[in-house]
């Protein structure tokens, strides 16, 4: 009787345990740079010193080696640091030598986005993927929080919810602009307890949201801290116990703040290069922000309450940050939109958006909404997973 070993990738807890796997997520890559039909693939290797997969890339019909797929085995996600990269893939394609390639600018100016606004029903990670890409000039979003409330409850652990997380932040690395801004409200949750012979358990979100924007070649810039109304958090329980029986080591004082965590897209270019070299200067001087803005990272702004989302963020709030971290004309992602308050900022301030949303009746509530937002210039929007011509049609009547 032959008793059954586990493989390495098994006994580690690899989310990518098989070379078909491995192949796949590869494949997936090839076709996203459109390469598919010139490359084929070597056999992959597994590489658990560094917990990575190695896939070989070679010229189809030949054994002629161009480079290889290095694939995250934890998280399944290519690591684009150590992947050969699509312009030294198309030069060995081509039989030509291969050059140090530094990135190469073929303008010195910003690129400017031909994106229109866009509304998309379905999960972000996998619209994201048929987003072109640094079609986006600025990401604002505030994720759902981590199962702390009934209606959040949507992943079986919290390191699920982090590789959630990641992937999108990683899809969002590829659609941004260069040295462009991607700004997240987050804030620790609270996991209330089951029974009283648990104790509650809070979680901080924010600092291991942090480590997933470093691995994902983002650099940190700013910690803005928004600051609610004092009545704003008792709601949560929380410090309630202290305030009654006032004993040591049970004090946990109200939460009024949440993050607003400010990151960057790695370059080599400095902020000033986007300013003096923008294609359209106008934008610019259109853009330019009055004297009454947040001149610390201290932000006071009231809570907005809605009963159509559980968690919306302030329009004030998206204002500020499509103000200081974007130009007029620009496109601002969300890639959790709920019921679009980001939409409704970035077209009072001038800017495009795309919105994309899971929870079709919060499309709905979008789609209502971009009517009144835009009017007749509602027809242009581009809509994925969903029809917004009704909408449009009612409102003009």
């Amino acid at each position: 009787m032959t008793m059954q070993t586990n493989t390495v990738a098994e006994l580690r807890n690899y989310r990518v345990l098989t070379v078909a796997q491995a192949k796949e997520i590869a494949s997936k890559w090839l076709c996203e740079i459109q390469l598919d039909q010139a490359i084929s693939f070597g056999l992959p290797e597994i590489d658990d010193r560094y917990h990575i997969w190695r896939v070989p890339l070679k010229k189809k019909h030949s054994h002629f080696r161009l480079g290889e797929v290095v694939i995250d085995a934890k998280t399944t996600l290519i690591d684009g640091n150590k992947t050969t990269r699509k312009e030294v893939l198309e030069s060995r394609l081509l039989g030509r030598e291969d050059k140090k390639t530094k990135k190469k600018h073929d303008t010195n100016k910003p690129k400017l986005s031909n994106l229109r606004s866009t509304v998309g029903l379905g999960d972000s990670e996998l619209l994201l993927k048929e987003m072109p890409s640094e079609s986006v000039d600025l990401v604002f979003t505030s994720p759902p929080y981590y199962n702390a409330r009934p209606e959040y409850s949507d992943y079986l652990s919290y390191d699920e919810y982090l590789l959630k997380l990641r992937k999108i932040i990683h899809e969002c690395h590829r659609v941004l602009n260069e040295g462009r801004f991607f700004v997240i409200n987050i804030s620790p949750v609270l996991i209330r307890r089951a029974t009283r012979s648990e104790a509650s358990k809070r979680i901080a979100v924010p600092f291991d949201v942090h480590q997933l924007f470093i691995s994902e070649d983002f650099e940190f810039i700013d910690d803005i801290i928004w600051v609610k109304p004092e009545g704003a958090g008792w709601a949560t329980g929380r410090g309630r116990r202290f305030s009654a029986d006032r004993n040591p080591l049970q004090y946990k004082p109200v939460p009024v703040t949440e993050y607003v965590l400010v990151y960057r897209k790695k370059t080599d270019r400095l902020i000033d290069w986007h300013i003096r070299n923008h294609p359209k200067k106008e934008n610019v001087i259109k853009s330019k922000i009055g004297d009454d803005y947040q001149k610390t990272n201290i932000w006071k702004i009231t809570p907005r309450y809605s009963k159509k989302h559980p968690a919306i963020f302030p329009l004030e709030l998206a204002k500020n940050v499509i103000q200081y971290y974007s130009l007029v004309e620009d496109v601002v992602l969300d890639p959790f939109a709920g019921i679009g308050t980001v939409g409704e900022a970035a077209t009072h301030l001038g800017r495009r958006f795309v919105l994309f949303e899971k929870n079709p009746e919060y499309v709905k509530e979008i789609k209502k909404s971009v009517t009144s937002w835009l009017g007749k210039a509602a027809n242009d929007i581009i809509c994925i997973n969903c029809n917004l011509l009704s909408e449009v049609n009612e409102f003009l009547l």
